[in-house]
C-alpha cells in the first residue's frame, strides 16, 4: 500500500520546526523514520503535513561532561552504537543497541524517534527507563523536561504534547566500576523482543551489591523498572540462590500475552533472562572493581 496524501515540510532548524509543529493541523514529525513510514504505508497513520527533521542538526550528538551524557533526539542510532566515549561511561547502549533491528534499521534511526514512538519492547525507551533518564520536549512556549518513569502514559502513548518536540534524552553515568548486562530473546534476531532485561550492578569494598538497576522490556505497555527485585539486592553478596530467588520473583509478576507467546511463558522467559543478566552484570562489576 501506499501513504495517504500528505504534505511535506522540511525544517531547517528547530524554532522552524516548532513553528510547524504548532500551527500545522494533522502533522507528525519525522525522524529516521523507521516505525512511522511503515505505519503510514500500511495506513494505520495517516497525516496531513509530515514535518521532516532530519536538516535539524541542532538536535544532534552526543554530549559527555561531569558525570552527565545527553543524546540528541536525532543522533542515529549507529552514531550510540559506535561512539567510544560513549561505550566507556555506559557500556550498556552499545549492547542493548546491537540488538536494534538490523544495520540498516541503525542507520537511519534515531534516539528520538525511538523513544517518540515508544514501542513496549524497543531498546532504548528501555535504556531510558533503566538509566533514569530525562527527556526534553521542547515547543514554541520553551522547554519541559519529563522523568522517564512518568514518560509512557499507556500503550504506544508517551507524554508529548501537540506542538512539542523530542530534542534530548540525559542521564547521570554510572560509576567506572559498575557492571552491566542486556540480553533478549526473539524468534530471529532483529524481530520484537518477547522479553529482554537490563541489569546494572555496582559492589562495595566487601563485594555486597550496594547498587542495582534492573529494566524489563517487552512484557508490558512500557519498559518495567522492578524496584522490588532492585530492593532485594541491596546489601547481599552475588550468588546463584540470590539471582534464582530474583528471578522467581519476576515470574510471578502479571505480563502482557498475545497470539504468539503466552503469559505464562513470557513471566518465564523473564525470570530466566534476569537470573542470567544479574549474574553477568555481577561478574562484570567484580572484574571492573579489581582492574
Amino acid at each position: 500500500m501506499k501513504p495517504a496524501p500528505f504534505t511535506y515540510h522540511r525544517a531547517e532548524s528547530l524554532a522552524e520546526a516548532a513553528e510547524m509543529a504548532a500551527t500545522l493541523d494533522n502533522a507528525r514529525l519525522l525522524s529516521g523514520g523507521q516505525s512511522l513510514m511503515a505505519m503510514m504505508n500500511l495506513r494505520y497513520v495517516a497525516v496531513d503535513h509530515l514535518i521532516d527533521l532530519n536538516p535539524v542538526a541542532e538536535i544532534a550528538g552526543i554530549t559527555i561532561g561531569s558525570g552527565r551524557v545527553t543524546l540528541g533526539a536525532m543522533t542515529r542510532q549507529r552514531t550510540v552504537l559506535e561512539d567510544a566515549a560513549l561505550a566507556t561511561c555506559c557500556p550498556i547502549l552499545r549492547e542493548a543497541l546491537g540488538f536494534v533491528g538490523h544495520v540498516q534499521t541503525r542507520n537511519r534511526g534515531t534516539v528520538g524517534g525511538s523513544l517518540a514512538h515508544l514501542d513496549p519492547a524497543a531498546e532504548l525507551p528501555g535504556m531510558a527507563a533503566l538509566l533514569g533518564a530525562e527527556i526534553t520536549l521542547t515547543s514554541q512556549d520553551g522547554a519541559r523536561r519529563v522523568a522517564m518513569a512518568d514518560y509512557p502514559l499507556g500503550y504506544m502513548t508517551p507524554d508529548i504534547n501537540e506542538g512539542e518536540i523530542l530534542t534530548t534524552l540525559s542521564f547521570d553515568a554510572w560509576p567506572s566500576a559498575h557492571g552491566w548486562d542486556f540480553r533478549e530473546f526473539a524468534q530471529r534476531h532483529g524481530d520484537f523482543a518477547m522479553a529482554g532485561v537490563g541489569s546494572l550492578i555496582t559492589l562495595d569494598t566487601d563485594g555486597r551489591i550496594d547498587r542495582a538497576a534492573v529494566v524489563l522490556i517487552g512484557v508490558d505497555d512500557g519498559p518495567v523498572r522492578p524496584t522490588d527485585v532492585e530492593a532485594m539486592m541491596i546489601g547481599e553478596t552475588p550468588s546463584d540462590a540470590l539471582f534464582r530467588a530474583a528471578g522467581a520473583l519476576i515470574a510471578e509478576r502479571p505480563m502482557a500475552g498475545d497470539a504468539l507467546v503466552t503469559e505464562a511463558y513470557r513471566q518465564h522467559l523473564a525470570g530466566v533472562l534476569l537470573r542470567r543478566s544479574l549474574a553477568n552484570a555481577c561478574v562484570r562489576a567484580s572484574e571492573s572493581a579489581h582492574a
